[in-house]
């Protein structure tokens, strides 16, 4: 990255981090199982709600029980159940119809992060009839209240359920962008282990390593605070302990309660402290090839990480405390954290690259890459476009190397 562009970029870093303590950032309240929504909805007068699922959840019965509960409270719900991974436009719009034509009140988004997301991302539709998303990209572009969002996460990972982002592609496009705005916290979130009992190993450890993901880049960043600071470390070392244990077995709910409150404690983090490179890459992956977000970001990121080098061994060592990983010098637990990622991984089976990047797309990718990440992530190193590019050819290849000076 040539000069004159790095000093703006850690100029509007530094800028956007002195206001971190004027802006409105707000935690949901916890709800600890689905059977305290009705009396929230009886409280706050609301008989008609809309829930954005996806049809894999709702054909297993996970929405099972909430759908039973809230007949026999006699509150309508009517359900979207066609929400994808890596939701688009087209299926926000399909769901804030419905929420119109059935006359709701509130949404509740259950699921993994597509649809948390995409619950948002109605809500925000909402807000804004005239508004399409793709005015909404960026920062601070949804200003006025949404309706009444509930997050009922089934993954442990995403961290959408305490975020202010939605990340949303583009129907025709496959442009994948992410909305960041106030409104779209949930007001509620519901962190109960049974809705993620049933999760596959694959899943769980895929949406395990997107949540190890959101705090490892909220730490290492330079935008961070006392407060996300502590949320990172105490997710990081949730997540060493916990996040075996819950792929080994989905019945630990030991280790998925641990899990759901390590996901919750990296989301308030990163809301506040920002990613990093690893997640502007999946982005840009997952629009173009849907790759799903939590496995490309487990892919990528020891990459990533060691490609910041020096800048990064500091904070690097202070998450390998976190870990409980050993080391003489901030170098080493630096390098020994990364290594441990990729034995966790390995031992999850966690492949080392991904299929399907063409050759031909890495220019275009590494722009949108590049577009969402600078100025606004306080990364350790700076790169542009060109220098994005390492990534996705690292990742593509079967020969896991990558060079630390791109």
């Amino acid at each position: 990255m040539n000069i004159f562009r790095r000093i703006y970029c850690r100029t509007f870093q530094i800028a956007f981090r002195a206001a971190i303590p004027f802006l409105p950032y707000r935690k949901p309240h916890i709800l600890d199982g689905i059977a305290d929504l009705p009396a929230l909805f009886r409280d706050k007068g609301i008989s008609s709600v809309l829930l954005v699922t996806d049809k894999g959840i709702r054909k297993a019965g996970i929405t099972a029980d909430l759908e039973q509960i809230m007949s026999d409270a006699g509150i309508k719900l009517a359900v979207y159940d066609s929400t994808v991974a890596n939701p688009t436009t087209a299926n926000v719009e399909e769901a804030r119809r419905l929420y119109l034509s059935s006359g709701c009140q509130a949404i509740i988004g259950f699921g993994g992060g597509s649809s948390i997301d995409a619950a948002k991302a109605v809500g925000a539709r909402i807000a804004y009839p005239r508004k399409p998303l793709s005015r909404m990209e960026g920062i601070l572009k949804v200003l006025r209240r949404i309706p009444l969002l509930i997050a009922v996460p089934t993954t442990a990972g995403t961290g959408s359920e305490t975020t202010l982002a939605s990340v949303i592609v583009d129907s025709e496009t496959r442009h994948k962008y992410p909305i960041n705005s106030f409104p779209l916290i949930p007001s509620y979130a519901v962190l109960d282990p049974e809705v993620t009992r049933t999760l596959p190993p694959s899943l769980t450890a895929a949406t395990g390593l997107d949540a190890l993901t959101h705090a490892v880049e909220a730490f290492i960043g330079r935008s961070t605070t006392r407060e996300t600071r502590k949320e990172a470390l105490e997710a990081v070392s949730l997540i060493f302990s916990s996040l075996p244990a819950a792929y080994r077995s989905g019945s630990d709910m030991d280790a998925r309660r641990n899990m759901l409150r390590a996901a919750f404690l990296a989301g308030s983090a990163f809301t506040v402290s920002y990613v990093g490179y690893i997640h502007a890459v999946a982005h840009a992956l997952g629009g173009r090839y849907n790759v799903p977000h939590g496995l490309a970001n487990a892919v990528l990121m020891p990459y990533v990480l060691e490609s910041y080098g020096e800048a990064a061994w500091k904070k690097l060592s202070k998450l390998a405390d976190a870990a409980g990983i050993k080391g003489r010098s901030d170098e080493e637990k630096a390098k020994a954290f990364i290594a441990a990622i990729r034995s966790m991984e390995k031992e999850m089976n966690i492949p080392d690259h991904l299929d399907g990047i063409r050759e031909e797309d890495i220019p275009e990718l590494s722009k949108y890459a590049d577009k969402e990440a600078n100025p606004l992530y306080p990364v350790p190193r700076l790169m542009d476009a060109e220098e994005l590019q390492v990534f996705f050819h690292t990742v593509m290849a079967s020969s896991p190397s990558v060079a630390t000076t791109a």
